[in-house]
């Protein structure tokens, strides 16, 4: 059975319904299904962590103007990491132990979903990740599953991007952390089998005020290109340090741009290429039509979807179990991730859990904005 969503028009039947009803209104916990999500609300992947939020909460509200789950309300509990891996698996310990929630997405930053995600699989808890891309994530366990490809498979894109660029001599900039350290390498190694050449590669430590020294010692290797990939806050400060050092004169490639962009000054960012994950898939517009009319704005990033997918594969697995029994949830997953179509695309996963084909966009800054290129 293909399990697909149902792109009939709906938004009237969502008047009146608001992320207060959705998620927070009271109500028996016997007349409701109950997740929960572990997000970087605040920390310096708070605007991803709000944009993967909007996911969840247009979600909760398509789920439940369908008729909910097994005849329930659909409500999802979102407790925020503050972008530390400590606070995360608090989070994750109170919606296991205190709300029983059988299924938990979460969190962004590969650092903080390993070891999270590896404390649920301890639980029994399934875990869906939404965002991280580290080859680490296969290994956290059979509870976990990804709706995002890893960086395997955004390394080799990457890699001939900035090759078919021209580009020949790279310097990697990089958090130092279990994403960092697998998206250098996996870039590195499909950028010098085209016969480019990593000329320096550092890996920051997250939470400095200022990162010059770093930035200064990847000058001097005298790259033709700079590829970066940096968490909100802390992009704003490299992009701004690097802006006044006068780096900007060499290009820039971010490996997931609106990550990189989103909290930057425009001047310190403008002319930057990069690669992102696809905002949306083949059959994906009226996703977008609806973030759009609900926020009245574009995608502020390209996460949305997947946390809003990561509800829906949970609760189609649900369905099909006929149960909130985290076991049942975990092999019932299984089976309908093999052909679920999601709004970011057919969610197909390989077999230790994670998508097996992710697709992704060539994207430039370009006047305030992140825009596809060819």
């Amino acid at each position: 059975m293909r399990w697909q969503l149902d792109r009939m028009t709906w938004a009237g039947a969502v008047v009146g319904l608001t992320m207060a009803a959705s998620l927070a209104a009271p109500a028996r916990a016997a007349d409701q299904v109950i997740l929960g999500a572990v997000l970087p609300l605040t920390g310096s992947s708070a605007t991803v962590g709000e944009d993967q939020r909007r996911g969840i909460e247009l979600a909760v509200e398509y789920i439940n103007s369908r008729g909910g789950v097994l005849g329930k309300s659909l409500k999802v509990i979102i407790e925020d990491s503050g972008g530390r891996a400590a606070s995360a698996i608090d989070a994750a310990t109170k919606l296991a132990s205190v709300d029983k929630v059988p299924v938990i997405i979460g969190e962004y930053s590969s650092g903080i979903t390993i070891p999270m995600g590896q404390y649920l699989v301890r639980q029994g808890v399934v875990h869906i990740n939404p965002g991280s891309s580290s080859p680490k994530v296969r290994d956290i366990g059979e509870y976990s599953f990804s709706v995002m490809g890893l960086d395997d498979l955004a390394g080799r894109f990457t890699a001939d991007k900035i090759f078919k660029q021209g580009f020949r001599k790279a310097v990697f900039l990089a958090p130092n952390n279990a994403y960092g350290e697998g998206v250098t390498t996996q870039v590195a190694k499909a950028f010098t089998a085209l016969g480019g050449t990593v000329v320096g590669t550092v890996l920051y430590t997250e939470g400095q005020s200022t990162y010059r020294r770093e930035l200064e010692q990847l000058a001097k290797a005298a790259p033709d290109v700079y590829v970066y990939t940096a968490y909100g806050q802390e992009s704003a400060v490299i992009n701004r340090e690097a802006f006044e050092l006068g780096l900007n004169k060499t290009p820039w490639f971010g490996i997931y741009l609106t990550m990189c962009t989103s909290d930057s000054a425009p001047e310190t960012v403008r002319g930057q290429t990069g690669i992102e994950v696809n905002y949306i898939g083949p059959d994906g517009g009226w996703y977008k039509k609806l973030y759009e009319d609900k926020y009245h704005q574009p995608f502020t990033t390209t996460f949305s979807g997947y946390t809003f997918d990561a509800v829906n594969i949970a609760v189609a697995a649900i369905k099909k179990a006929n149960s909130t029994d985290p076991a049942a949830i975990r092999d019932a997953l299984k089976q309908v991730a093999a052909s679920y179509v999601g709004v970011t695309g057919p969610l197909a996963m390989d077999g230790q859990r994670q998508r097996a084909h992710q697709p992704f966009l060539s994207v430039k800054y370009v006047d305030k904005a992140v825009e596809t290129i060819n």
